[in-house]
């Protein structure tokens, strides 16, 4: 019986690896063709997760502060969540507000910096069949002190206070989802990849290697 082929790895043509040798590609081309590569092993070799759907979230600065992380993220895989990435960071003001961009008109805008940089976070990627409206339905409303009336059972009834000391955040859409993921996680984006691409291809143009080569 024949071993079958590793289906990690991708099938570069002959052309390809020709325009490799060529001073013109340079190390930014190689750059770019690792990354490609590992994409393509990555995302073969995770294929099943590629069928759920992923969601960011985030356990905010009273939700750390307040000692509620290790329930928060039991209820999240009680729920049947996968947590694909975590990591607890100290977010600055440049970086709320750019994140928060398009809340950047509100009255509430300086506020939300304030608080969001208040204390470190917890930012994490979720996945399940459903994630972004599961996760929604599990954080409950907005405003924590109705969530205390309307869904006792929420995690923002449980930790929050308020509209804004809500400990926690999830992405409300599937664009926002990627969006959200990308800022924090960019080694999971593939626009990421793309604009590596993109930009590699404009700066070689005729004398580089033609994305049209690659195939995974």
């Amino acid at each position: 019986m024949k071993k079958k082929k590793n289906s990690c790895l991708p099938h570069l043509s002959l052309s390809l690896v020709l325009q490799m040798r060529s001073p013109s590609v340079g190390f930014t081309g190689i750059l770019v063709l690792l990354v490609f590569l590992s994409a393509c092993c990555c995302s073969s070799s995770t294929h099943g997760s590629l069928e759920t759907e992923k969601t960011f979230a985030i356990i905010k600065p009273d939700g750390l502060l307040g000692n509620y992380t290790d329930d928060i993220k039991r209820t999240i895989v009680e729920y049947g969540f996968r947590i694909l990435k975590e990591k607890i960071v100290q977010l600055d003001e440049g970086t709320v507000k750019s994140f928060y961009a398009e809340h950047s008109s509100k009255s509430f805008f300086s506020s939300l910096i304030k608080y969001m940089t208040s204390g470190p976070v917890l930012i994490m990627v979720l996945e399940k069949d459903n994630a972004i409206a599961d996760w929604r339905a599990l954080m409950g409303p907005t405003d924590a002190s109705k969530a205390k009336i309307t869904h006792p059972h929420s995690i923002r009834a449980k930790c929050g206070l308020d509209m804004e000391k809500n400990c926690v955040h999830g992405s409300d859409s599937p664009k926002s989802a990627q969006r959200e993921i990308s800022f924090f996680f960019k080694e999971l984006s593939a626009e990421f990849l793309l604009k590596l691409i993109v930009v590699f291809s404009k700066e070689n143009g005729r004398k580089g290697i033609s994305t049209h080569s690659l195939t995974c």
